[in-house]
């Protein structure tokens, strides 16, 4: 699917830097580590009547991120949330913008004194880049179509999936995959042959209950943190046993008719903030969601697929590899999820522009 001009954006302001500019006439230095070695770390936000949802969440992540790539190293310091949200802040109020924004958060190492990856010749501290663009989210709602992709998603011991960092080659040549084949998007597997995610969303998969021929297994569990998101601990991590409860939620198991929703661990990909709004949502409303390995076979099985992403938000898909998923048309429980998910960002959020 190839996302199209919006005429609204043709004068856009950016923001690099504190510097308000014309995209004509943005640039960002030819020193600047982005540039030399794509050393950055990002976030994506939308913009819902006035209000960022999970600006916070996003802002943490972000946070985290530099700081493992040790952007605080000698002697700089990272942009704090206040800091930040001034200079969105600015960027909305420049191009106008209240509802239906989509905002491409960049934080680079900053400008170096000369070319090289030596992260002692940034000096100047991390730059800041707030790219915000009018743009609907950019999954058809008609059904998607995957393929499964011969990149794979690495594990930490090569680039924690905890660094939601700026090199994203891996997921430019699945995506290219999935051009050359005429899908939507590419669906990318672990170095053990596990789903890990699509290449710019995760996904989930949904099944009526045990006789469908995917339900939860030893080591999974279906949780509640208090963080908002889903622990993802083994029964020997956890002392859980079948029928056991992890963090205080019931863990279901192969005899559960209850089990409906399926994702993959973040083992090699992030943790995404829509992954683990769902999540919520689905325990709030009381639909059970296992978090556990999920392998192609089990995929092409399901009832219902579903990718969720700050871009795309929450879309249906209904083909994998060429086979069709469940009935061929986005399922009931996609839709629920997909309902649940717009009231949610309809009344939360933190407030940007009156």
């Amino acid at each position: 699917m190839l996302q199209e001009f919006d005429t609204r954006n043709r004068d856009l302001i950016v923001n690099i830097g504190g510097a308000l500019r014309h995209r004509d006439e943005a640039g960002v230095s030819p020193f600047d580590s982005v540039v030399q070695g794509g050393d950055a770390v990002w976030e994506g936000l939308r913009l819902y009547q006035g209000k960022i949802f999970k600006l916070i969440e996003h802002l943490d992540r972000m946070h985290a991120s530099a700081k493992a790539l040790g952007f605080e190293m000698f002697g700089a310091s990272i942009p704090s949330h206040e800091e930040i949200i001034i200079e969105i802040r600015r960027t909305l109020e420049a191009n106008k913008m209240t509802d239906g924004v989509h905002i491409r958060l960049t934080l680079s190492r900053g400008e170096k004194i000369t070319s090289g990856m030596d992260p002692r010749l940034n000096q100047s501290g991390p730059t800041l880049i707030v790219l915000a663009e009018f743009k609907s989210p950019v999954y058809s709602k008609k059904g998607l179509s995957f393929v499964t992709s011969s990149m794979r998603r690495s594990p930490p011991d090569f680039l924690d999936p905890r660094i939601h960092h700026n090199n994203l080659l891996s997921s430019i040549m699945a995506k290219i995959e999935a051009n050359m084949a005429g899908a939507d998007s590419a669906l990318m597997l672990d170095t053990h042959g596990f789903i890990a995610e699509a290449h710019g969303s995760h996904v989930f998969f949904v099944r009526g209950g045990p006789s469908s021929g995917i339900a939860a297994r030893a080591g999974s569990t279906v949780g509640n943190p208090e963080d908002g998101g889903t622990e993802e601990r083994s029964e020997a991590d956890s002392g859980a046993g079948p029928g056991s409860e992890v963090d205080g939620v019931e863990t279901d198991r192969e005899t559960s008719p209850s089990v409906r929703i399926f994702t993959p661990s973040t083992d090699a990909c992030p943790k995404g903030i829509t992954r683990e709004t769902v999540l919520r949502l689905c325990h709030e409303n009381g639909i059970a969601a296992v978090v556990r390995n999920i392998s192609l076979a089990e995929a092409y099985n399901a009832d219902e697929m579903f990718c969720t992403g700050t871009m795309g938000e929450i879309a249906g898909i209904t083909k994998l590899d060429g086979r069709t998923i469940g009935t061929g048309e986005v399922g009931p429980v996609t839709l629920q999820i997909a309902e649940l998910y717009r009231a949610v960002t309809a009344s939360q959020g933190f407030e940007m522009v009156g």
